[in-house]
């Protein structure tokens, strides 16, 4: 099997076993649209500035692994707003419901395991 890099190829799991692969190529633009989409996405990002948006999974909790770089993850939680510094290997669960974005002094390169129906956006 050719070496999966998961910045170009997205992976969604069910939970039961299956596995469906996705090439980032056009991913977010047809995202809605996916038939082939299953209930968790697992892929690669980089960052190389703050995110512009916060976002919100109200089905299910997020892990982020920062791989390289530097990231504080701002999460909107009900007693207020909880900064989760990242350096490389850090993990950070951003629970369910919970509005977050990252700010990014560093470029940074991170894995996203996400449940991610019915994903919310909003300006920061």
């Amino acid at each position: 099997m050719p070496r999966l890099d998961l910045e170009d190829t997205y992976l969604s799991l069910d939970g039961q076993g299956r596995l469906h692969r996705h090439p980032v190529e056009g991913f977010w633009e047809t995202v809605d649209d996916n038939p082939d989409l299953l209930s968790t996405l697992v892929s690669a990002y980089v960052s190389e500035a703050d995110w512009p948006q916060w976002e919100m999974h109200p089905g299910g909790d997020e892990v982020l692994v920062l791989i390289e770089g530097r990231m504080t993850m701002l999460l909107d939680e009900a007693g207020g707003e909880r900064r989760v510094e990242m350096t490389p290997g850090a993990t950070c669960i951003v629970p369910k419901g919970v509005w977050h974005r990252a700010l990014v002094p560093e470029a940074s390169r991170f894995i996203g395991i996400t449940y991610g129906a019915g994903t919310m956006h909003r300006s920061a």
